[in-house]
């Protein structure tokens, strides 16, 4: 059990972590941002290159912002869905959200949508699917185990959906919407400004505030379904809010981001390990490391090549090694 001094040195240090990444953000990429420059535009109004704060306010800040709010949320909502199915294995698109999302932002691609039609076609589809996949649980589960049933409908639900993409993918035209919805489908930062950012954040507050507020009633559910009904807990209202708030969270988020995997499965995992099972802490402290990691990995995306590399195949690259290795070390212990 990590005690209170330990749980604030934790989360100071990856706090503090966090700033860093956000101010080596700001200076790395193929125009270098001096550190000296840096300081000297924030702190005063002496600054020597006309070009740092187009480079800081319009280019990077946004990205930098989105990085921590898509590491962070589906970081969150992986810890989550692990813990109302109680199931290291799940990450927040085993409903069908992501492919929901993703057939949306083709659908709209290939219709000649703008900038915010594919959003807004990502973010009602992915919730779609989610809802489906919920229904068709509730239907056709009536005397089955109900998580069984919902994430057996998810995955019927995200294989429909995805077959969908392949359609769409199919009848683009190769020379123009088939790029566009391949490069959206792989996600990406570029391109985002700080609308797009602040426009996240209502749907971002109203679905991680329950998350926060139920971390107890998580931790009552860990010790089983029956324990958790004896202090009182409908766990089957629990995984509806906690269900309908993931799903908020990470279709608000693949819709601006586009598809990037493996931060909801492998970030919950070393936050655990690291800060214990207690979701009153795990979550916050998900959200900081998940946001760590992502700003890193778009560091990477930006500046390892002189074209920019999509996020989600770096995750992939960089998330099935360490979850492989992660399951390696934990083999034979309890999740």
């Amino acid at each position: 059990m990590i005690n209170g001094g330990k749980t604030y040195g934790l989360f100071v240090s990856v706090s503090s972590l966090l700033l860093f990444s956000v101010v080596a953000s700001i200076c790395i990429g193929r125009y270098p941002v001096n550190i000296g420059d840096l300081l000297n535009y924030l702190f005063s109004t002496n600054v020597n290159d006309a070009a740092i704060e187009t480079i800081v306010l319009n280019v990077r800040l946004p990205r930098i912002l989105a990085a921590i709010f898509t590491g962070g949320v589906l970081a969150i909502a992986g810890a989550a869905y692990q813990g109302i199915f109680r199931n290291p294995m799940v990450s927040p698109d085993i409903l069908g959200v992501s492919s929901g999302a993703g057939f949306g932002a083709a659908l709209a691609i290939l219709l000649s949508f703008g900038v915010y039609g594919v959003q807004m076609s990502a973010f009602v589809f992915g919730l779609l699917a989610v809802a489906l996949s919920y229904l068709i649980s509730r239907i056709v589960g009536k005397k089955n185990d109900s998580i069984l049933m919902l994430v057996l409908s998810g995955m019927v639900i995200s294989a429909l959906f995805s077959a969908f993409i392949s359609l769409i993918k199919y009848i683009a035209d190769p020379d123009s919407k088939l790029p566009a919805i391949t490069f959206w489908l792989m996600g990406s930062l570029g391109n985002l400004s700080l609308s797009d950012v602040w426009r996240m954040l209502p749907s971002l507050i109203i679905g991680l505030v329950p998350l926060f507020f139920m971390g107890w009633k998580m931790n009552a559910l860990s010790f089983g379904e029956d324990e958790a009904k004896t202090m009182g807990i409908n766990t089957n209202l629990l995984r509806l809010v906690v269900i309908i708030s993931s799903s908020l969270v990470t279709a608000t988020i693949v819709s601006v981001t586009g598809l990037i995997g493996w931060i909801g499965l492998i970030i919950p995992h070393f936050a655990r390990f690291i800060i214990g099972p207690d979701h009153k802490k795990l979550l916050p402290f998900s959200f900081l490391l998940g946001a760590c990691f992502m700003i890193w990995v778009d560091n990477i995306s930006r500046s390892a090549t002189s074209l920019e590399v999509p996020l989600g195949i770096i995750t992939a690259i960089i998330g099935a090694p360490f979850f492989l290795l992660f399951l390696v070390r934990t083999s034979g212990k309890q999740f």
